[in-house]
């Protein structure tokens, strides 16, 4: 039997880590889901960022007028603001900051307008700590990568549908007319289970 002369592939945690180019490797996550908070600030940490965390806004603002950081992943939807203000009070402090934006509820209108406030690249949730690295890494020419299993069209419809209904405080009335959807039909849609 042959012996193959190549070496082997770095196990996935050598391959993902932040180049040794990188002399500044601070990282700030914004998101009020502390579950998902904590599990991304390890997985950022263990691809060599020097990681901080904020629950709201309000800390987000406070820790970029502490030391702006480098890099920066911050939700859309906070409870007490909006992320691209996050954004905005980043790219005021540090121009060469390289910023995320990751929302539930992805449209090219937001898009547009987070890169408007300073973000580089924006991520449909859910997105794991392989495709944030992957967009913070990215050069600035770079055009992301088309996503592995994008969501179907009635998926996203779904999606809207619920963000309404959540934030018509799920009222079907209110979210129908908000909708111009009979309100039947927005019913036997909420009835149902998410489509794949």
């Amino acid at each position: 039997m042959e012996l193959s002369t190549q070496t082997p592939a770095p196990a996935p945690e050598q391959q993902d880590r932040l180049p040794a180019e990188i002399v500044d490797g601070s990282l700030l996550i914004v998101d009020d889901d502390r579950p998902f908070l904590d599990r991304l600030g390890r997985a950022m940490e263990r691809r060599g960022f020097d990681v901080r965390i904020a629950l709201s806004a309000i800390e987000g603002i406070a820790a970029i007028n502490a030391a702006p950081p480098a890099f920066a992943v911050v939700d859309m939807r906070l409870e007490d603001g909006n992320g691209l203000d996050v954004i905005a009070h980043l790219n005021a402090r540090r121009t060469d900051s390289r910023a995320i934006i990751l929302t539930g509820y992805g449209n090219i209108a937001t898009a547009v307008t987070a890169v408007k406030f300073g973000a580089v690249d924006y991520l449909a949730k859910p997105a794991d700590a392989d495709e944030i690295f992957a967009a913070l890494m990215a050069p600035p020419e770079a055009k992301a990568e088309p996503p592995e299993n994008p969501m179907s069209a009635d998926r996203v419809r779904w999606e809207h549908i619920q963000r309404v209904y959540e934030l018509c405080d799920r009222n079907v009335s209110e979210t129908a007319r908000r909708l111009s959807m009979h309100r039947r039909t927005l019913q036997r849609i909420l009835a149902k289970r998410a489509p794949r």
